[in-house]
């Protein structure tokens, strides 16, 4: 058996991206979005990359807890001692941050490590985890932002041409306008897509209270929402359950979470029914992984959050990985602008790569035109 490459370099830079328009969620508006983007290189010349979205400001942390706290970790280390690695990010990090930019540096780094280990098997990441899905995973069409001057008609049309490329759930905005405003929103995409396709509703912690949220929701319910999502602060737990106990509409939260941990105590309270673990935000791969088996032994799915191109590997190789949340355009998820290849949808299914790894790379030269700073 040959010795292991070491870890000769790790390089991390931050990517901030223009949206074409600002666009508005329940309690905020967008107007750029800020990328963490790392490499870590071997001895032999593999390497793997990781990610993760910064913020709509100050993404330079991210890039900053890796190259400061996390990168002198790991040089000389063997790159596929994963879950030792792990341990020694996560035991240095832990009094600078067990979530947020800290905690998305030490995320980015276990999933580089996990795209390195995985090209030089030659093996796409989610055969390389395991594999679940032969061919393809489900999908729905993310969208339904709230912009100036759209109307709950041009909504419900919005949502009906993600139904006419084959997606059988969708996904829109709520929380933010009064409950007339936002129940016409719903009829209308409702109207628009049918019965039978799925409406997930994303409130992005619009609600501070209990009343507030049942109040909304009595005007969401008769139009068979298969989620509510996020419709308190990520850390109100006790709410979640609450809502969760007196509507039959399916609590969805979690993209915010991080670590294990948070999670169980998410389930054991009834915090939520279905888990939207990030795995660029709760502690990368491995830590997604123990989610999930965590998740699986309550009879709980995920279905994470934002960035198809990695989850798509992590459904992909989990019985109880349900759906992936996929943006068909750059819009909203403008990340899509600086990788060389798209995943491709056919159905209301996302095809599983078959490259080895995450099966993209960086556009070195949209890198360039976006980033804030140099590869460090």
């Amino acid at each position: 058996m040959s010795s292991p490459s070491p870890i000769t370099s790790v390089k991390a830079r931050t990517i901030r991206i223009p949206l074409d328009a600002p666009t508005s969620f329940a309690t905020r508006e967008v107007h750029h979005r800020d990328y963490g983007i790392v490499r870590v290189r071997t001895e032999d010349g593999h390497e793997g990359i990781g990610f993760c979205y910064g913020g709509s400001d100050a993404g330079v942390l991210v890039s900053l807890a890796v190259r400061e706290l996390l990168a002198p970790l790991l040089i000389g280390e063997d790159p596929t001692r994963v879950e030792g690695l792990w341990e020694k990010m996560y035991g240095t990090a832990i009094l600078h941050g067990r979530a947020g930019a800290v905690m998305r540096a030490l995320s980015i780094l276990d999933i580089a490590l996990w795209d390195r280990n995985a090209r030089k098997a030659d093996m796409p990441l989610h055969r390389f985890l395991g594999g679940y899905h032969s061919d393809s995973v489900p999908a729905y069409a993310s969208g339904g932002y709230y912009l100036d001057g759209k109307t709950p008609e041009m909504l419900g049309e919005e949502l009906a041409s993600y139904v006419s490329m084959g997606f059988k759930a969708v996904k829109m905005k709520v929380g933010r306008l009064d409950p007339d405003s936002e129940e016409a929103r719903i009829r209308a995409a409702r109207e628009a897509i049918g019965p039978d396709v799925l409406l997930m509703l994303d409130a992005n912690n619009a609600w501070h209270d209990l009343p507030t949220a049942l109040r909304f929701m009595a005007r969401y319910e008769p139009y068979d929402p298969y989620w509510i999502e996020e419709p308190f602060r990520v850390d109100d737990i006790d709410n979640h359950a609450r809502l969760s106990a007196r509507t039959r509409v399916p609590v969805a939260t979690g993209e915010i979470e991080t670590g294990r941990w948070r999670f169980k105590e998410l389930l054991d309270k009834g915090g939520a029914i279905i888990l939207q673990t990030d795995a660029a935000v709760c502690g990368g791969i491995s830590e997604y992984r123990r989610i999930g088996a965590t998740a699986a032994s309550y009879g709980i799915n995920l279905c994470p959050h934002w960035f198809h191109d990695l989850h798509v590997h992590l459904v992909g190789s989990a019985p109880n990985g349900q759906i992936v949340e996929f943006f068909p355009d750059d819009k909203v998820l403008n990340f899509r602008r600086i990788l060389d290849r798209q995943l491709e949808s056919r159905d209301g299914h996302l095809i599983l790569p078959t490259e080895p790894g995450l099966g993209f790379n960086f556009d070195e030269a949209a890198l360039d035109d976006y980033a804030l700073d140099d590869w460090a």
